[in-house]
């Protein structure tokens, strides 16, 4: 359930902190006075697109900071570990929305930042929202269907049908694509064709690319590297004034200093290393400059494969790797092609046995509908008779599709004839909007028992219905409400009377700024307001009210 709501700088609300309890909640209040900021307030938590426009004139941003209290915190928990955000602790769930006036809006789960998306899917099993005209959602087949299958309990069946029909339409894709490209079909081929032999042609290794190039690099400025190893040379050891001539000139030096004082020999101790090392240095470049000596072919033949690796890299892909990747590409669509004829005839008789597999899952989920939709169409007959509609007849039909479909074999239809003596006809034809509401509430209480979101809220549902058929509405969310917490935001006494527990929106003027307000009312103040509700002189409202009060108890 809901536990709170918090509520800061949101249109009219400057800072509101919500308690609620379970069952059925009633939230009254004058027109105008913001009880439409509690729906927009759980809209946002929820997940929904933030307008700038909410945010209370003079401030920076809003929030709607909200906790739940979960029977079971298992399929939130999944939904927030893939979202790398911590678990609930204690099934204890806390959302939290702040909308800036810059754009930079942030959400938050369990106190980590999460993205609207998460608020969506955890939204999904928390709230079920119905405003004034959300009844037309019953209009959907869709919908309808997606009704049956929860009354019925077949989600997982319908979850392996829809595996096994997205297996089966793939095939069929793969199969039709195959068949329909005769005409490009050879051209295919050929260029397949000539794209492998080009590159295979060229046997191109897997690095060779960058060894050319260091190679070429060297032999292209051969000339040059032999002028810097013969300036080297000279000064290393051939020259008149060389590294290794002056360093012979020291040595005397260092063996006249060490006769003189032998304690200085520690001075010199890596100097004989040094002459050795640049020897063998100088040895070493004159040897790497006598190796520089190129073979004009060789240079002609660097030239000729360098140029033919990057022709391949410009028609193909940037490294060697990706275009031999290309080349194992084609080959497996060549091979593919080629062998047309065997991949159709496999395609088809794979595509034949899949779908027989999705017509033997289509059929077991058909059975189970055809057995639950009498089942449904009875259930929500009666919660209809309870609304008003006592000689009503409701039925749920179910029409074979010529080809399995995503969602089964058939489509349903919910058939509705609200008067005695008129056909049945399908309900988006037949109910006005004020029926329709009560069609609803007929069917979520039909729902009541599979429905695993635990907060239900009605924001003026009741409309466009008189006050005999506004309190059996009432007394129909307060049944829910035994189950599952239920808000009822509604402009009908007979409706908050029958709440638990009884709210009421105000909207107050201090220091020339609108604030509106909510807070629960008890005892005389319930009945001030549903006397308020019911107009009338204010004895007689006030008696009205007792009496509704006295009649919900």
């Amino acid at each position: 359930m809901l536990s709170f709501i918090k509520i800061k700088n949101l249109a009219l609300v400057e800072d509101v902190t919500w308690e609620l309890g379970r069952g059925l909640v009633g939230v009254t209040g004058e027109t105008g006075a913001g009880k439409s900021i509690i729906v927009g307030a759980l809209k946002l938590i929820l997940g929904e697109r933030a307008d700038r426009s909410l945010i209370r004139t003079g401030q920076e941003q809003c929030s709607v900071e909200a906790s739940f209290q979960l029977d079971d915190s298992g399929v939130i928990d999944a939904i927030l570990e893939e979202a790398g955000i911590e678990k609930c602790e204690d099934r204890s769930l806390l959302l939290k929305r702040v909308i800036s006036a810059s754009g930079s809006n942030k959400q938050f789960a369990n106190g980590s930042p999460a993205t609207t998306q998460v608020l969506k899917d955890v939204g999904e099993f928390l709230v079920d929202l119905h405003g004034p005209h959300d009844h037309q959602s019953l209009n959907s087949r869709e919908r309808q269907l997606e009704m049956l299958d929860k009354y019925a309990g077949l989600e997982p069946q319908l979850e392996a049908y829809r595996s096994a029909w997205k297996q089966w339409r793939g095939t069929v894709a793969d199969l039709e694509e195959l068949t329909t490209s005769d005409r490009a079909s050879q051209q295919q081929i050929d260029v397949l064709k000539f794209q492998v032999n080009e590159i295979a042609g060229a046997k191109l290794k897997a690095g060779e690319d960058e060894e050319i190039e260091g190679r070429h690099r060297i032999v292209a400025n051969s000339a040059r590297l032999g002028e810097l190893c013969g300036g080297i040379s000279d000064r290393l050891g051939e020259g008149e004034v060389s590294v290794l001539t002056a360093l012979r000139e020291v040595a005397k030096m260092i063996h006249e200093l060490e006769k003189i004082d032998p304690g200085s020999a520690r001075l010199f101790e890596e100097f004989e290393s040094a002459q050795v090392s640049l020897r063998e240095m100088e040895t070493s470049v004159r040897e790497y400059a006598e190796d520089l000596e190129i073979d004009p072919k060789e240079f002609a033949n660097l030239e000729q494969r360098l140029s033919a690796i990057q022709t391949l890299k410009r028609k193909y892909a940037p490294t060697i790797k990706e275009i031999l990747a290309h080349q194992a590409d084609c080959e497996a669509k060549l091979a593919r092609m080629e062998g047309r004829g065997e991949e159709i005839e496999r395609l088809t008789k794979l595509s034949a046995e899949q779908r027989a597999g999705v017509e033997k899952l289509g059929k077991a989920l058909s059975k189970k509908r055809s057995d639950a939709a009498p089942k449904l169409a009875k259930d929500i007959a009666g919660h209809l008779k309870d609304l008003g509609f006592k000689q009503s007849v409701f039925e749920v039909q179910l029409t074979s599709h010529a080809e399995p479909q995503r969602d089964g074999l058939e489509e349903v239809d919910f058939q509705f004839a609200p008067n005695p003596g008129e056909p049945l006809k399908p309900l988006r034809l037949t109910a006005s909007s004020g029926e329709m509401s009560r069609v609803l509430l007929a069917v979520k209480s039909a729902l009541a028992k599979q429905d695993a979101v635990g907060l239900l809220v009605f924001d003026e549902i009741d409309a466009n219905v008189g006050g005999n058929i506004a309190e059996a509405v009432g007394r129909k969310m307060a049944a829910i409400g035994e189950k599952r917490q239920v808000i009822a935001i509604t402009h009908f006494p007979q409706v908050a009377s029958l709440a638990k527990h009884h709210f009421v929106v105000t909207k107050q003027v201090l220091d020339n700024r609108t604030r509106s307000t909510i807070q629960q009312i008890e005892g005389d103040e319930r009945v001030e307001e549903l006397a308020r509700m019911l107009g009338g002189s204010a004895t007689s409202a006030r008696e009205h009210a007792r009496s509704l009060l006295a009649g919900a108890k």
